[in-house]
């Protein structure tokens, strides 16, 4: 029985992934950013960064800054 239970908690469904962040209230090139910046910590993605604009769009910059932290500290699915 005991046997049983161990197999059966190993077979179990993982957590479910955290909930979306709701970037709403935020400038379109923040979310783009974010976007990019969460694509990058992906397993086997590459970089994903407008580098011209990562220069010369602050709020293109703190996007891909926000969305690179906070998906790169999030357990993967």
């Amino acid at each position: 029985m005991m046997l049983a239970t161990i197999l059966l908690a190993a077979c179990a469904a993982p957590k479910p992934p955290p909930s979306q962040v709701n970037l709403a209230g935020f400038p379109p090139a923040f979310r783009e950013g974010f976007a990019d910046g969460c694509q990058s910590v992906k397993p086997g993605a590459a970089r994903r960064r407008d580098e011209t604009r990562y220069t010369q769009d602050p709020q293109y910059a703190m996007g891909w800054r926000d969305g690179y932290d906070m998906c790169h500290k999030r357990p993967a699915p």
